[in-house]
């Protein structure tokens, strides 16, 4: 059996959430069209540099501003890309279950390895319609990583509903963005107390150093969009137990790691990929360009970040 078609999978390493790059087209929504190529040599480039894995189709990726059509081909390409190499995880968030399932559906047929998603979008669920979800998702047989982000979806899965959705077959991980510490340890006592097990994973890039003391094994980021090699370097030294190296680099990084909590994260990391070089370029909407004041910032961020790994050296 292939790893794509088990529901079981490791998420040990660095699984980046991918931007995507665009090119100008008049023709496409809001004048502007995927580029595939790039997108494929982005991906090529965060295998090159260490990293376990990529995730297209999360909210870095923008897929909510894509059209279906778009949506599915990043998750191909991404797929090709990578080959044996490392994991593809595709985002299949949507309002409901159906819209979720049927994106599973598609990731499977492309051949991901897993699936990354929230609890559904536009509406405060309740926890058994929460439940319902994942376990509907699930059904596909793919591995799910349930996607804990209370600041964006207002749904809090809090450790009791993590313990309860990881009783549910498939239910591989959570992909904790809280920003809240204390939960690595409160979903694993929850777990232990209901009787199930899930992997923890650190979402927020300004609290893996934290997550990952109290026992994520994984990390699904977005800075490593910008510095892939530096963030494996973190995660490599923190699973090793080299928490003084790890947290030297962290350090160095973390101001511009605060962006990933940030509403403007999408145009902070791609503009933090303009300045070493990558292709970063703009967002569809409804994300707008960053204002000059916060853009400025974004760049003496991302200038400190840079500063402190060369001196580093």
């Amino acid at each position: 059996m292939t790893e794509a078609a088990s529901t079981h999978l490791d998420l040990g390493g660095v699984v980046v959430a991918t931007a995507l790059p665009y090119k100008e087209d008049a023709s496409a929504p809001a004048g502007l069209a995927v580029d595939y190529d790039a997108y494929a040599e982005h991906c090529n480039w965060l295998i090159e540099n260490g990293c376990r894995g990529v995730g297209p189709n999360g909210s870095l990726g923008e897929y909510s501003s894509l059209t279906d059509e778009e949506r599915r081909k990043v998750v191909q390409v991404a797929v090709e890309t990578v080959g044996d190499r490392g994991i593809v995880v595709a985002g299949v968030h949507g309002p409901g279950w159906h819209q979720a399932q049927h994106w599973t559906q598609l990731a499977k047929e492309d051949g991901a390895h897993g699936v990354l998603c929230l609890p559904p979008t536009m509406y405060r669920s309740a926890d058994a319609d929460v439940v319902e979800h994942f376990a509907k998702v699930a059904e596909v047989g793919l591995p799910v990583m349930i996607y804990n982000n209370p600041l964006d979806t207002k749904v809090d899965i809090t450790p009791n509903l993590v313990a309860e959705i990881a009783k549910i077959d498939g239910i591989v991980a959570v992909k904790e963005f809280s920003g809240d510490v204390r939960r690595a340890f409160e979903i694993q006592e929850a777990c232990e107390a209901a009787g199930s097990s899930i992997d923890i994973i650190a979402g927020s890039d300004d609290v893996l150093f934290e997550l990952m003391i109290d026992g994520a094994t994984g990390w699904f980021a977005g800075y490593p969009n910008v510095f892939p090699a530096e963030a494996v370097a973190i995660y490599d030294n923190m699973a090793a137990g080299r928490y003084v190296e790890a947290r030297e680099i962290y350090k160095s990084l973390i101001a511009a790691f605060r962006w990933d909590s940030r509403p403007e994260f999408v145009q902070a990391i791609k503009l933090g990929m303009d300045m070493v070089g990558r292709n970063g370029g703009p967002c569809r909407p409804p994300r707008a360009a960053l204002t000059q004041a916060m853009e400025a910032q974004v760049r003496a961020d991302t200038q400190r970040a840079l500063d402190a790994l060369a001196a580093l050296q």
